[in-house]
C-alpha cells in the first residue's frame, strides 16, 4: 500500500493525477490532505475534495495523530507527498510530527519504507536545500517537480505525467505516463 498525502504547495495536480494513476493500476492507496492543500485545489483545479478522497482506498484527515497510519505497526510500503511545502519538508527534517502528513513520514523514515518527496517552490533558499539533503541522507528520494522535455511534451497534461511517471517509477511501479528513451 501506497500513501500519498497532498500538502498546500502549488502544484496539486501532481497528487491527484498520481491517484487517479495508482487508481488506474489497481495499487491500493491511503490518502491525506493537508488544510492548506485543500485550498490550493480550489485555487488551482476545478476538482471537488469529495472526488478526489474517492480516488483512496482509505482516506485519513490532516490532524487526527490517533490515525492508524501514524502507527509503526500499521504496514505500508511507501509514502509520496506529492507537492511538499517546504513547510512540511521542514518540519519532517527536523522531526517534527505535528499532524498525520509529518507524522506518517516520521513513521516511514524510521522504518526504513520508501519515501518520495517531491518539493515545490523556486527558488530555493540554503535552508531548503539543507532540509533537502537531511531527508535524502535518511533515505528519502527527492523528486522536484521538474518535467522533461526530452519526450515530445505536447501539453501541460503530458508534463504532469512525466513527474508522475517518474514519481511511480521512484516508488517501483511499472507505468508507461511518459515516453522512455529507447
Amino acid at each position: 500500500m501506497i500513501v500519498v498525502a497532498i500538502t498546500g504547495a502549488s502544484g496539486v495536480i501532481y497528487g491527484i493525477r498520481l491517484l487517479e494513476a495508482l487508481k488506474e493500476l489497481e495499487i491500493e492507496n491511503s490518502l491525506i490532505i493537508s488544510d492548506a492543500a485543500k485550498t490550493v485545489i480550489e485555487s488551482e483545479t476545478d476538482r471537488q475534495i469529495d472526488d478526489i478522497i474517492n480516488l483512496a482506498d482509505n482516506y485519513y484527515e490532516f490532524n487526527d495523530l490517533t490515525a492508524s497510519v501514524n502507527s509503526g505497526s500499521f504496514k505500508f510500503d511507501s509514502l509520496a507527498i506529492v507537492p511538499c511545502s517546504m513547510k512540511t519538508l521542514s518540519s519532517i527534517a527536523n522531526g517534527y510530527g505535528d499532524n498525520t502528513i509529518t507524522r506518517v513520514a516520521d513513521v516511514c523514515l524510521k522504518e526504513r519504507r520508501r519515501a518520495v518527496i517531491v518539493p515545490r517552490e523556486t527558488p530555493l533558499r540554503t535552508a531548503h536545500i539543507q532540509n533537502m539533503l537531511t531527508l535524502s541522507q535518511e533515505g528519502a528520494i527527492i523528486l522536484p517537480a521538474m518535467p522533461g522535455f526530452y519526450s515530445d511534451h505536447d501539453s501541460v497534461d503530458d508534463q504532469i505525467n512525466f513527474v508522475v511517471g517518474k514519481i511511480l517509477d521512484s516508488l517501483k511501479i511499472e507505468n508507461k505516463l511518459f515516453k522512455r528513451w529507447e
